[in-house]
């Protein structure tokens, strides 16, 4: 840590968007910077509700400011390889801008009064991302409902203790079908150097769909050269469900529900088969929009069956999604439910 000069942001509050651009779900990133704004490359990653630091590591992150003062020590002249690391375009240059966010918060904290309520949180970002395209009657696109994939939505493991090393290959994924290997060490993408799954996740939220990202890998002290080959709704592959923004998409498609798939023991007892839908009711909110679902009869414990005549089988993020992306605020949506007394017909309220 001696080669680095550590700066510590503690709130959203006046945040550069056209310079910390990063998975702002996240409890803890870090950026690695030159003095004249240039990134080096991104630390933090995350994938799971309760276990916060389950992608990151001591170990990870040693090798990642080890690779950035790599980095730093051929400066400029390596500047050309770090252009595709850099902060792309924002339409607005600070949190506060956004229309849902505007007037709200100040640019400093209130030290003197209510600190606590004066402190913007990352996560308002993607909020007010997604706010957008709701107030503005618009499908909420995949590159913002689904940002910063984390490299096993294409079948990559990462090896948290290291440096960008595959740990696993799923098999039949995008991954396995573009060649890639367990042990390989990802030595860039799209020419990006690469010093940890942060860095791999910017060059998979900036991708398209369908895209195909050049790679190079150490596969045995050699470098290889791959093409990640993502075919058209690749993104879809993401678990959205930890992200805490993902409560504000069960406002706007759930009423404010929260839903979990039945265990094949409980899909049984319920007669339904594998392939139907089967999503039950875990908790029901009680307040304000967030209670929308609470009002329309909907009950802790139901069994979601049926969902505007589609009885398919999905998770809660896929039901979200789809709700999100063909269905408007003010629309109410047939559900059928299950309940102790039969079946239950509801309507849904979208907002």
């Amino acid at each position: 840590m001696d080669g680095f000069v550590c700066v510590r942001l503690v709130q959203a509050n006046a945040m550069d968007l056209t310079l910390f651009q990063f998975d702002y779900d996240l409890t803890f990133a870090a950026f690695f910077l030159n003095a004249d704004r240039t990134i080096y490359g991104r630390y933090g990653s995350r994938s799971d509700r309760k276990d916060a630091t389950r992608d990151m590591s001591m170990e990870g992150f040693r090798a990642a400011l080890e690779s950035a003062l790599d980095l730093h020590k051929d400066y400029p002249s390596n500047k050309a390889l770090l252009a595709g690391k850099q902060g792309r375009p924002r339409q607005f240059k600070l949190p506060e801008e956004f229309p849902s966010l505007a007037g709200k918060y100040k640019p400093t904290l209130d030290y003197e009064g209510k600190v606590v309520q004066s402190c913007m949180h990352c996560h308002q970002v993607h909020d007010a991302e997604r706010r957008l395209f709701r107030d503005d009657r618009k499908p909420i696109p995949d590159e913002v409902l689904y940002p910063w994939p984390m490299p096993n939505t294409v079948g990559l493991k990462l090896d948290a203790r290291e440096k960008a090393t595959v740990a696993e290959v799923v098999s039949g994924s995008a991954a396995d079908l573009s060649g890639f290997k367990a042990g390989d060490v990802i030595q860039t993408v799209e020419r990006q150097p690469i010093l940890s799954t942060a860095d791999v996740q910017w060059a998979l939220h900036n991708a398209g769909q369908p895209a195909s990202l050049k790679t190079q890998v150490l596969r045995g002290g050699k470098k290889l050269n791959l093409t990640l080959n993502l075919g058209t709704g690749w993104r879809r592959q993401s678990d959205i469900g930890w992200r805490v923004t993902t409560w504000d998409l069960r406002r706007m498609a759930a009423g404010g529900l929260v839903l979990d798939e039945l265990t094949p023991e409980e899909r049984s007892n319920a007669k339904l088969s594998d392939k139907e839908l089967a999503l039950r009711v875990k908790h029901v909110g009680q307040y304000g929009e967030h209670a929308a679902a609470k009002r329309a009869g909907f009950k802790e414990d139901d069994i979601l069956i049926t969902v505007a005549g589609d009885s398919a089988r999905m998770t809660e993020n896929e039901l979200l999604a789809r709700l999100v992306q063909t269905r408007m605020p003010g629309e109410k949506i047939a559900v059928t439910v299950f309940r102790a007394a039969g079946r239950v017909e509801l309507e849904l309220p979208m907002q």
